[in-house]
């Protein structure tokens, strides 16, 4: 796993309180990481609109 998606675990277990068993599950597809991993964990129901958004907010400031 690249450093990027790293932080972004962290980023969603520290800020957002993502239980691991919920990344693990949408971590079947790695390749998603990280550009289409929110999308999957929203689609999931495992994040709230409100904490989607907060992940694309994430993504700009990091992969910019």
């Amino acid at each position: 796993m690249n450093p990027t998606a790293t932080r972004l675990l962290d980023f969603l277990q520290r800020d957002l309180d993502i239980p691991p068993e919920s990344l693990n599950l949408a971590l079947k597809d790695e390749q998603a990481m990280p550009h289409h991993f929110p999308m999957i964990l929203w689609q999931y129901g495992l994040v709230t609109k409100e904490q989607l958004e907060s992940v694309f907010d994430w993504l700009d400031e990091h992969l910019l």
